[in-house]
């Protein structure tokens, strides 16, 4: 069914599903989707007794929890528009939000709450703790008014946190997000008794829509965790809870494969011989599959991948393993799901076809190679980005489709090859593209690195890496002049490796290390912007 608003959508799952338990917080407090309705009709009377109408922006900072969807339905069925603030943003950035979004409320968690300014505080109507929902500060008593939205009326906007340039607030309609949900779940379908498992920030798009409108309008369960998800968080959790549905960015799997999983494959000389035939591969891959199910709690039915590029031989493991994974591919002005697969559709390194009702087409293509820019039309489509003509305008091509800066492929079959961003792709020596994602994805493959980066630099190819040094350390008992040595070697190796596994005109000529690591947005994509060091190439 395709909702008109996120209030039809609401008020049928709370009718439908009244009894089910909605969300609930990992070794916390379980709700049912009547409970859950009453904290919304609380929160809306707090709204509109503080001088709310709709129409006004009501900022949400607050880690994940079963009160941010509270908060945020409480918002939109009143036809006011919530504004997710991510966590990761700075204090200065938080209050840089609030001030654009012309926020008039905010809700936030404890922790969080102390990012933001006491004078940004004082200009606001009111301000409610995420986890009580407690009033902490009022400055208006004055009635608001309530029309309920239509599809056409703004829900939502939210400020993305760019590897390459400052946060735009993404304007999403309600018309968007309803057609993507529709869209989705023609795709995978969602039950009454389905278990998601929560593990991104649901301030970002991703999460959001696939992993708390999606289940909600289905009536299954979600279960929050409030920690970091690390391998070592995450396994007794999956255990416990037993998820049927998850979603994830590459670098949590890409974690749990390289720490506990190829490990395996290399413990002996004899194990490592099988595994290096195609037979053995495979074999160990399936054995290793059955393990993983376990660790996730033996129920999984789908995970999503989504946000970034899966390192291919993660990919391949996770397809011959039987795993049941999906690749996703979207941005947040598309709310954000363009193309996609569920676990029987997946091909390798290949994000799937476009989803039901997604147009797109390739433009500026390359007549060699065949790849081109992305460009995409829907109902999901974004309306533009608030109080910000000139990028909403640079974001659409003369004829009215989203250009979403991203280089892809079509095959025969209409199956999606992502290439790079446009922004990131470099012109080789002889006009040939190089997508420096390409040749990450052959670095990060080797057993001692984390995460890198490829730049040019005076028109040679450098990589910046961070190499797992918790290994070396272990390795070499923590002898400081050894693990230099050893990183030193490691360097020299890791050049030949990858340029034996690259293009000509893709070869690195450098590596640098970066032991801080990389800063990251939300989805873990480095933000590239933070690194562009690039120097001109020497004059002949």
């Amino acid at each position: 069914m395709v909702y008109d608003s996120l209030r039809e959508l609401y008020l049928h799952s709370i009718e439908s599903f009244r009894d089910n338990v909605c969300s609930s917080l990992y070794g916390g407090e379980k709700i049912t989707y009547r409970e859950f309705s009453q904290r919304v009709d609380t929160l809306i009377d707090i709204f509109v007794n503080a001088g709310l109408s709709s129409g006004d922006k009501i900022a949400l900072l607050s880690n994940n929890m079963p009160n941010w969807a509270v908060a945020y339905f409480a918002a939109t069925i009143s036809g006011m528009v919530i504004v997710p603030i991510l966590p990761e943003f700075s204090s200065d950035q938080v209050d840089k939000l609030i001030k654009h979004s012309e926020a008039k409320a905010l809700i936030a968690s404890d922790k969080l709450y102390t990012k933001v300014s006491k004078d940004i505080v004082s200009k606001l109507n009111l301000v409610v703790r995420s986890v009580n929902l407690g009033v902490i500060s009022q400055t208006n008593s004055q009635k608001g008014t309530v029309k309920f939205p239509t599809a056409e009326d703004l829900a939502v906007i939210i400020y993305t946190s760019g590897t390459t340039s400052s946060p735009k607030g993404v304007m999403l309609s309600h018309k968007n997000l309803c057609s993507q949900l529709h869209m989705v779940s023609i795709l995978q379908p969602v039950y009454p008794d389905d278990v998601f498992l929560s593990i991104l920030p649901l301030s970002h798009t991703y999460e959001c829509s696939l992993g708390m409108l999606l289940p909600f309008m289905w009536g299954a369960s979600v279960v929050y965790l409030d920690k970091a998800p690390t391998a070592s968080v995450l396994i007794p959790v999956m255990k416990d809870v037993r998820p049927t549905i998850m979603l994830s960015v590459p670098l949590i799997i890409e974690k749990i494969y390289k720490s506990k999983i190829l490990p395996q494959f290399t413990s002996s000389k004899f194990i490592s011989w099988i595994y290096g035939t195609n037979w053995g591969r495979k074999m160990l891959h399936r054995i290793a599959g059955k393990r993983l199910m376990k660790t996730f709690g033996g129920r999984i039915r789908f995970f999503g991948i989504g946000g970034a590029k899966l390192d291919p031989r993660v990919e391949q493991f996770l397809m011959e393993a039987k795993f049941p994974y999906a690749i996703g591919y979207g941005l947040t002005e598309t709310s954000p799901l363009i193309a996609g697969v569920n676990p029987s559709m997946v091909r390798l390194q290949s994000t799937g076809p476009l989803i039901e009702g997604v147009q797109a087409r390739l433009d500026n293509v390359n007549p060699i190679s065949g790849e081109g820019e992305i460009v995409v039309k829907g109902d999901n489509v974004m309306m533009g980005y608030y109080k910000n003509p000139e990028a909403t305008a640079d974001s659409f091509t003369e004829d009215g489709w989203f250009r979403t800066k991203d280089l892809g492929i079509f095959d025969k079959d209409g199956y999606l090859y992502i290439k790079g961003r446009l922004s990131n792709m470099i012109l080789g020596p002889s006009g040939e593209n190089i997508y420096p994602e390409e040749i990450e994805s052959v670095i990060n493959s080797h057993p001692l690195v984390n995460d890198s980066l490829v730049k040019e630099d005076m028109g040679k190819l450098v990589a910046i890496v961070n190499f797992n040094r918790d290994e070396l350390s272990l390795k070499y008992h923590n002898m400081r002049d050894e693990i230099e040595y050893r990183i030193e070697n490691i360097k020299k190796e890791l050049i030949q490796y990858v340029n034996s596994k690259v293009s000509r005109f893709a070869r690195i000529s450098e590596v640098e290390e970066n032991k801080e690591g990389f800063e990251k947005t939300p989805t873990q994509k480095i933000k590239r912007f933070l690194y562009s060091d690039k120097k001109k190439k020497p004059k002949k």
